[in-house]
């Protein structure tokens, strides 16, 4: 067991590994991350995967162990460990888990352990196949949680073949047992129903109640959902902005922590040969995010107080104001751009390429679009990545990624930014997330701009922190 004290906020295995699928799991004070151990982006033996579950877990988020492998490739009808998860269960924890076979066909599996940190598998495993009217190529991400009456249910990623509608068959197969060791089919829990393909497909399932709501997570596409219902099994309602996060946020799921606190965990793809317009690839860093719960029910997302905080090696830095057009007014703490036909734009200086910054953001009366240039260079233009907020259409972006209905655009709101590596993200109003992979831009200018209103920046909060 190693111990080491290094922020895990965007955490990579060492190359050439990268971070997939995050499985988090809490038990007795302590928050353990499960995650799917990549090489080659998914292209692992032939392009089965080749995943196996390594695992590190902390007490305070700050300070983490990294452990050995938790479950290992072992037998050559192994060419994957598949995403699951760990349930806790009179004195033992039980790893439930997918394995890939050579033949793509995809099995459920278990293992067993005393301390959460070494597993044995079960000799009767693979225990579950596919069921008769189900494909045999989507059997995965076994989800287990107690089910209320003294009993245990088991969410699993699967498509109904045959399917009347063609390619949108994907559900969330619910389970039964009562022992944790023999398990009774029950049929399709949700079946969403989207695009065609994969896209209809509802992978790695989280399900868990919170102050009187139900939530059901998972994943199209790696884009993470989420519903919601006041009874463990539904009726579920889809909330207006039904995207946990933001879509680079891959295959969030969650688990408690102390205080009735819900922590996600989430990777970020890379992108293909490190270009700024490439595909993301799968698997990369890993991100976490703390969930809020709002009080109609939905959920948001905000950076996690603990991480963020210990990123950052204290002191503040100080910033100088350079004025690039008219109607920019103040100094390195508080500026205002006022611009009611036109761009005003102004440039901060004295940050390096990584930082944190936290700063109040105030729009005046119009229907301004306004926000930062992150990694600027020169004097605007097009060198920098915008982060930018349009409160008439309830939008935030930064780059090409995009959120919806971002209602606190229009009022005063707190915004941190934090450029680590080549990953971007926002937290808005401490409730909504965005986060991006760029690899290029290497400016070190900050750049403020307003189109058509006016807008006032109190930079609260603004230092460099350590590379990734």
């Amino acid at each position: 067991m190693n111990t080491d004290i290094h922020n895990m906020h965007h955490f990579r295995p060492a190359p050439p590994y990268f971070a997939g699928d995050c499985m988090p799991f809490y038990h007795d004070g302590v928050y353990h991350l499960y995650y799917l151990l990549d090489e080659n982006h998914h292209q692992g033996l032939g392009g089965l995967g080749g995943h196996q579950w390594a695992h590190a877990s902390t007490t305070d988020l700050i300070h983490w162990q990294h452990h050995p492998l938790a479950l290992a490739i072992e037998a050559d009808w192994e060419a994957s460990i598949c995403t699951g998860s760990t349930f806790w269960h009179a004195g033992r924890y039980y790893a439930f888990y997918a394995t890939r076979k050579p033949d793509w066909t995809q099995h459920l599996c278990m293992a067993v352990s005393a301390d959460g940190i070494h597993f044995v598998k079960s000799a009767g495993n693979p225990f579950l196949s596919a069921p008769p009217g189900y494909s045999p190529f989507d059997l995965r991400d076994p989800f287990v949680f107690a089910d209320g009456a003294g009993g245990f249910g088991m969410l699993v990623t699967s498509r109904l073949d045959p399917y009347p509608l063609d390619g949108r068959g994907g559900c969330l197969l619910l389970l039964r047992s009562a022992d944790l060791q023999t398990w009774t089919v029950e049929g399709p829990l949700l079946i969403p129903g989207g695009g065609p393909s994969y896209l209809s497909v509802p992978e790695c399932p989280d399900t868990f109640a919170w102050n009187g709501w139900h939530y059901l997570i998972f994943s199209l596409g790696l884009q993470t959902h989420y519903c919601m219902a006041r009874s463990p099994f539904g009726p579920w309602e889809k909330p207006a902005v039904d995207l946990l996060d933001s879509p680079l946020a891959a295959v969030m799921k969650t688990a408690p922590f102390h205080g009735s606190r819900r922590i996600g965990a989430a990777f970020v793809g890379t992108r293909q040969g490190d270009r700024d317009a490439a595909p993301v690839q799968w698997a990369g860093n890993i991100i976490f995010r703390e969930l809020v719960q709002r009080a109609d029910g939905t959920l948001g997302t905000r950076f996690v107080p603990e991480m963020t905080s210990s990123l950052l090696p204290g002191g503040l830095t100080a910033l100088t104001l350079d004025r690039l057009t008219d109607g920019v007014s103040g100094d390195g703490r508080q500026i205002r751009l006022f611009a009611p036909e036109s761009l005003a734009a102004a440039a901060l200086d004295g940050l390096p390429r990584d930082f944190y910054l936290k700063c109040r953001v105030a729009p005046r009366a119009g229907r301004a679009r306004f926000g930062l240039g992150l990694r600027g260079s020169g004097r605007f233009g097009g060198s920098h990545y915008e982060l930018a907020f349009e409160p008439a259409l309830r939008r935030a972006s930064l780059a090409d990624q995009v959120i919806f209905e971002v209602t606190p655009l229009a009022a005063p709101f707190d915004l941190e930014v934090i450029c680590r590596g080549d990953i971007l993200e926002a937290c808005i109003a401490g409730e909504r997330c965005i986060v991006n992979r760029l690899p290029e831009q290497q400016g070190e200018r900050l750049f403020l701009f307003c189109e058509c209103g006016e807008v006032e920046y109190e930079i609260l909060r603004a230092m460099g922190i350590p590379a990734s």
